[in-house]
């Protein structure tokens, strides 16, 4: 009989059987919920393509911007999606460093989520610029043509930010990830699982000197990871600091941008594991000990968050320009015609997380999963203020103009969430969701081989061993 182990972050776990049992029974049939909700999210995805290609045919004007709005709610999106991605390096790389035991639960399903948000941003620069086939020309590629991208130019820096965002995140997700494949491998019953997983664990053994290279090599992973937390997001907010329209040009962007992606990140991830947690049964792993150490991230984000909102609206009252107060998204946009995507805004970014000081809240998963919700909406709505009210008011009085979501761009949006969430349900089905490896370290080896009482088993510690083990033993 299999001696049962405690964890003191984990306490409800059992045997380490019981860890592969859990996490890898997962990958079996899935249930008729699961089908019905990759379907509508398959459904999404083609919607989404059949609008980009009446928008193809038609003209970028399918989309609503004109003339000074050149961007609308595909760049609002693309922002928004480049953000999501940011609490995965945050959890699964910097949290590694310094040693935070409560990540191990969450951090796969957060980097996964990292890989699909950057997937998904992706699609919107290529949709913006009307013609995709052209989209290359912002590469620096060798050509006899002698056509380079203007190095100058922000926009520029961003295929070099994103693109090497995902390189290292995709590498990053996949290196971890080995020894649990190896686990699927030796427990897969289908033989083109067997043989998939076969590959992709790359012959892994489990001998002391891959777990010496794993190690070492995650991390320096997690070491290289942990600089693109602040410079991927800071790259993207000198999209608008580098420009002079009014409400743009300002030093806080780069903070700012970078805590306001962390909080929507946190709240995305979130937003995905409570209702995974619940149909998949991972209570034992997922516990209110993770949401309450995440929702004191996320005040602590909305706080930075709220204070770069004060200190815009202060600046444009106290310099008394008139274009930074009829153009700002804050002042005009508090009281103009985007009044209401303002305070949707503040409401949901400076209010709402107001409710995660209370204990009860924090611990709570539906008051979390409504939250963050809000927060998600907040933050979307947050990017369409920035970039809309002050594109709808610049210097010049008769250039002023309104803009309205159109149809197809409406579309297009609503299908880049079926398009993430249609990847994420397909990782859950194919790859493990939660680090065996890593909750097994956390759980303290038996001391012997039959069974003993309960009552000393939960308090039985692993004696001090060689190689790779618990966090006491490194």
């Amino acid at each position: 009989m299999a001696t049962v182990i405690r964890s003191e972050t984990h306490p409800a776990i059992g045997s380490y059987e019981e860890v592969n049992h859990d996490i890898l029974r997962l990958l079996s049939r899935p249930g008729r919920s699961y089908t019905i909700l990759l379907a509508v999210t398959i459904a999404l995805v083609i919607t989404m393509f059949t609008a980009w290609g009446v928008q193809i045919v038609l003209g970028i004007g399918m989309s609503g911007l004109r003339n000074p709005i050149g961007w609308g709610v595909y760049i609002t999106t693309f922002v928004f999606w480049v953000g999501i991605g940011h609490a995965g390096t945050l959890i699964s790389a910097i949290l590694y460093l310094f040693r935070a035991r409560w990540r191990q639960s969450i951090y796969r399903a957060a980097e996964a989520m990292t890989v699909f948000a950057v997937m998904t941003a992706g699609l919107f620069p290529v949709i913006h610029v009307g013609r995709p086939w052209l989209a290359y020309y912002l590469i620096p590629y060798p050509n006899q043509r002698m056509i380079w991208p203007n190095f100058r130019s922000p926009l520029v820096w961003d295929v070099f930010a994103v693109g090497t965002y995902f390189t290292v995140s995709a590498t990053f997700f996949f290196i971890g990830m080995i020894p649990d494949l190896a686990a699927a491998r030796d427990s897969a019953v289908v033989p083109w699982r067997r043989r998939l997983y076969s590959i992709l664990s790359l012959g892994w053994r489990g001998t002391n000197w891959e777990w010496k290279n794993f190690t070492r090599a995650y991390l320096y992973l997690a070491a290289l990871a942990t600089p693109l937390v602040l410079s991927v997001h800071s790259v993207v907010s000198w999209d608008f600091a580098m420009s002079l329209v009014p409400g743009w040009h300002s030093t806080v962007f780069a903070p700012y941008f970078v805590a306001g992606a962390i909080f929507s990140g946190l709240a995305m991830v979130l937003t995905l594991l409570i209702p995974i947690r619940k149909i998949y049964g991972l209570e034992a792993y997922f516990t209110p000990r993770h949401t309450e150490a995440m929702a004191k991230m996320m005040l602590l984000t909305a706080m930075i968050v709220s204070y770069a909102y004060a200190c815009e609206a202060f600046v444009g009252w106290y310099t008394f320009e008139a274009a930074e107060q009829h153009g700002g998204y804050l002042l005009f946009g508090a009281t103009g015609e985007y009044w209401w995507s303002t305070w949707l805004m503040v409401t949901c970014n400076f209010f709402v997380p107001q409710l995660l000081w209370f204990r009860s809240v924090r611990r709570s998963f539906a008051a979390m999963f409504v939250i963050t919700l809000f927060v998600n909406i907040g933050m979307w709505f947050e990017r369409y203020s920035i970039i809309v009210v002050s594109l709808s008011h610049e210097y010049s009085p008769w250039m002023w103009n309104q803009y309205r979501p159109s149809l197809t761009g409406m579309l297009i949006i609503l299908g880049s969430f079926g398009w993430f969430l249609m990847w994420f349900l397909l990782f859950l089905r194919l790859l493990p969701a939660v680090s065996v490896a890593e909750l097994k370290e956390v759980l303290p080896a038996p001391l012997r081989l039959y069974r003993r009482p309960r009552a000393v088993e939960e308090t039985t510690r692993r004696p001090p061993v060689r190689g790779r083990g618990t966090e006491e033993n490194r």
